[in-house]
């Protein structure tokens, strides 16, 4: 039996992530975000440590997706270059 994950969005993964975004890398996150996080987050996403323990991350070529997962809902909190992620990630904890 499948169980389906409702997504939701920080306001800033719309207002600035995903506008950020080349428009190849929209489609394959966005492919990963319905394939992968709506089906079995806590399978694809590896965990997180340290300040950010209890958060997972997805990772899609150079990009990262970095969620939370609570109960049947995926929050995503940040979409954008592995080089730069973890260091702007904190300010939206």
């Amino acid at each position: 039996m499948a169980l389906n994950f409702e997504i939701f969005y920080h306001t800033k993964v719309i207002k600035e992530d995903i506008t950020n975004l080349p428009l190849l890398w929209r489609d394959k996150i966005k492919f990963a975000i319905e394939e992968k996080l709506s089906i079995a987050p806590d399978f694809y996403g590896k965990p997180l440590r340290r300040s950010l323990k209890g958060y997972r991350k997805l990772r899609v070529g150079d990009y990262r997706i970095v969620f939370r997962i609570n109960s049947n809902k995926v929050f995503i909190l940040a979409i954008m270059h592995r080089s730069v992620v973890y260091n702007r990630i904190t300010k939206r904890l």
